[in-house]
């Protein structure tokens, strides 16, 4: 009698892992990982002088040196940390804010809803760089500042969101039958709503984050953020603008933030397959 054979079934790629997916999600971990080490193995302090004024690139600086003769390879790699930690903060902060005033918007209805969203309209009429110049600019220049500026730009976006959702949850049988039994509304909002609102955030938010890098760029550009001699993408690209025969002083901080943006908006595409129920 013949046994019985089983084999294992062939693992299958999921339909959201695509090429630019897993090259953007290793874009970005690489970038982390410049970010978290870069300070044990650069061989230039990114401050400091490293060799002669306006040198083009060579084996002893890859992306040459600067007007003042730093290592535009090793600022370049310096203002990873900057820009990924300050992009992280106003990512974090954005969705916190926006996503509570959003959930007790659309949750609450009412007096509460109208006010919170029309201040979320008010700030949305503006275009976010005019309305981030603007804060920045009342507030001083700095990253801390910039970041501030930022915050008050992204959270009505969230906040826009997080209330569609919630609008769209709270009509559920199990979320009607939970008022029914006598759940305390705090209850219903975090244990049965909330955890079926997050994945248009989340999707929003891993798009959202090349775009803070790169405003956070254009307010230091202008001078509205980072200060010299802070390694901060921005702040260098405003440096070697006026150096049209020195194109690599720009060169390096515009090919980094390039490459995050590519990066984010890749895996953005992936996440939001990932959260589609369609294509699962």
């Amino acid at each position: 009698m013949a046994l019985a054979t089983t084999s294992s079934p062939a693992w299958r790629r999921p339909t959201w892992l695509t090429l630019p997916v897993a090259a953007g999600g290793l874009i970005i971990l690489a970038w982390v990982i410049v970010a978290l080490t870069v300070p044990l193995w650069t061989p230039y302090d990114p401050v400091m002088m490293a060799g002669r004024r306006l040198l083009p690139p060579g084996a002893a600086h890859w992306l040459g040196t600067d007007a003042l003769g730093r290592d535009v390879l090793a600022r370049t790699l310096w203002g990873a940390r900057f820009s990924l930690l300050i992009a992280a903060a106003v990512i974090t902060a954005a969705v916190a804010i926006g996503a509570a005033l959003g959930a007790i918007a659309g949750f609450l209805g009412g007096i509460i809803d109208g006010a919170i969203m029309r201040f979320a309209d008010v700030t949305l009429s503006f275009p976010p760089i005019l309305l981030a110049m603007a804060v920045t600019a009342s507030l001083g220049p700095g990253l801390q500042n910039a970041a501030v500026a930022m915050i008050i730009v992204w959270w009505p976006v969230y906040a826009r969101l997080m209330r569609a959702q919630v609008l769209t949850i709270k009509e559920r049988e199990h979320v009607e039958a939970a008022v029914a039994c006598g759940a305390p509304p705090a209850r219903v909002l975090g244990r049965h709503v909330l955890p079926l609102c997050w994945s248009p955030i989340l999707v929003n938010a891993t798009m959202d984050f090349g775009q803070v890098v790169l405003l956070a760029a254009s307010l230091s550009f202008i001078g509205l953020g980072a200060s010299p001699p802070t390694p901060e993408w921005g702040q260098m690209i405003s440096e070697g603008a006026n150096r049209f025969y020195q194109w690599w002083i720009a060169f390096g901080p515009g090919m980094a933030i390039l490459s995050i943006v590519l990066g984010f908006n890749f895996l953005g595409d992936g996440v939001r397959d990932l959260m589609d129920p369609r294509t699962q």
